[in-house]
């Protein structure tokens, strides 16, 4: 089972990659910790990552999809392996077929977990996180029993940086723009298959387990 997971970030579809990395025994790639992986080893590709990463300017997706081909190539994806995070936009996604293809292993599916902007909104700006003991709340879904305070150890609840509005907001446009495509990308490829992401988790990973098994 060869899987492209795709989704808004706030979305769940790391909650969900977890769940069937469990049930199917199957890695989960992700773009991040093969790229910090190859870099510490200082691989050719890791290393030609680090010059980039160290000007300041981003790792080109010809290294990026190379990192990803030799991590699909390991004896762990053989049973298949869901990809998190990648690809990002219809070109890398272009490149990564032509590489799956080379490899005679294509995906077999781009499964997109769907939840309401609005929704999104709520899950990322309502986050508070005690500045104790990290406990998290949300405080729209499951607040604190007294507003401000952690119920666990009574420390104060903030809000970080990067889960206020306006940095929610462009993160949501950006994905819009950049990430979204893909969903017109694999349908057109036939293997998209989308699960409503409201609900509580198992609710959602029944649903999921039912669209890959159908």
């Amino acid at each position: 089972m060869r899987i492209v997971l795709l989704g808004a970030p706030g979305a769940g579809k790391g909650t969900q990659a977890k769940m069937l990395i469990e049930k199917y025994k199957i890695p989960q790639i992700s773009t991040g910790d093969i790229l910090r992986k190859a870099v510490a080893d200082g691989t050719p590709l890791g290393k030609e990552a680090k010059s980039h990463m160290d000007s300041g300017g981003l790792v080109p997706d010809s290294v990026v999809i190379g990192l990803v081909k030799d991590r699909l190539a390991q004896d762990d994806c053989k049973a298949g392996y869901i990809l998190d995070g990648f690809p990002r936009t219809t070109p890398q996604a272009e490149e990564l077929d032509t590489v799956l293809s080379a490899m005679n292993s294509p995906l077999n599916v781009a499964l997109s977990v769907d939840v309401d902007k609005d929704d999104l909104m709520k899950r990322l700006t309502g986050r508070r996180t005690c500045k104790g003991c990290q406990q998290m709340y949300n405080m729209y879904f499951s607040p604190p029993g007294k507003e401000g305070t952690c119920d666990k150890c009574g420390g104060e609840l903030f809000q970080r940086d990067d889960d206020k509005e306006a940095t929610i907001k462009n993160r949501l446009d950006v994905y819009e723009k950049s990430t979204a495509p893909l969903i017109d990308y694999y349908g057109k490829k036939g293997i998209l298959k989308s699960v409503d992401g409201t609900g509580s988790i198992d609710e959602i990973f029944t649903k999921v387990v039912s669209i890959l098994e159908s």
